[in-house]
Formats: C-alpha cells, structure tokens, sequence
C-alpha cells in the first residue's frame, strides 16, 4: 500500500507523525511538501497530491491543513479524485466503503493525533462495498466528465 502526503504550514507539524505511523503500519509513504512551516498556499500541494494519486493507480492519499476544509476542495477539483474531509473513525471509514474515497484530508487545528490514527487505520481496513455505491461513484465520475465537456464547449 502506497500513500501519497501533503499539507500546507497549518498542516505541517501533523506530517512527520503520520509518516511514522503509516511507516508503523507497513505502508510506503511518498512526502510532497512543503518542507519546512513557512507559509504555502494549499491549493498547490493538494493539487501536488491528488495528481500523484490519480496517476499512480491503487494509491492513496492524505492531505493536511488547518480546518481540511480548503485543501479536501481543491483535491477534488483534479478530475477522478474523491478526497474526504473526516473528523473521525467513522466518517474515515465511510468515505472508503460508500464513497471509494482515495484521499482521507483532515484538520490539524480540528483533530488530535489520537483520532488521526484511528482515522488513518479505518481508512486503510475499510474496503469499497461496491454494490448501490457503485452506481453513485460512477454518477460522480459523470460530473467530472460533464464539466471537462462543458468547459471544452466554452473554452
């Protein structure tokens, strides 16, 4: 199992702690960035992680930042990403098993590490259900077509 990581500078201090978990865990772990705590715009690690992830098939992802909620928005801009923003066990596994998410995002200043971990593990355990979900992920697949057409008629 492959996961890519990226955060942004309120998602920093969060990184090297789970690397060293997934590590812990048997999982190979690819760091894009940033390197240090200096101010960086979220949007292009996202973007950075959720291009590694669609390109690298079987893959997934984390991304970091203060809320989650910016960096797991602009993951799913990049056509094929299914990132989630969780604050749990629960809502990790759900994204897996309904959602077929690729890419489990979450809040620095939201969760402790304590929930990460139990997050990052039902990310991993939880399989795609598939079956009634399946349909839905396909439709969500539709509107990543269907805006790549829009925008091909307008552009």
């Amino acid at each position: 199992m492959k996961f890519y990581i990226a955060t942004d500078h309120a998602g920093f201090h969060y990184k090297n702690e789970v690397k060293e978990y997934l590590a812990s865990k048997g999982v190979e772990v690819v760091d894009l960035g940033p390197e240090t705590a200096e101010r960086v715009d979220y949007p292009d690690y996202a973007r950075k992680c959720a291009e590694a992830v669609r390109a690298d098939e079987g893959s997934f992802g984390i991304l970091i930042c203060g809320t989650g909620i910016g960096i797991s928005i602009a993951a799913n801009k990049v056509e094929g990403i299914r990132a989630a923003l969780c604050h749990d066990a629960y809502t990790a596994a759900m994204s897996r098993a309904h959602n077929n998410a690729q890419i489990l995002c979450f809040g620095e200043r939201v969760v402790g590490m304590g929930v990460v971990q139990s997050m990052i593990d039902a990310f991993i355990q939880t399989p795609f259900e598939g079956g009634r979900h399946a349909g839905r992920v396909e439709k969500i697949g539709a509107i990543d077509m269907a805006r790549c057409s829009f925008s091909a008629d307008i552009g």
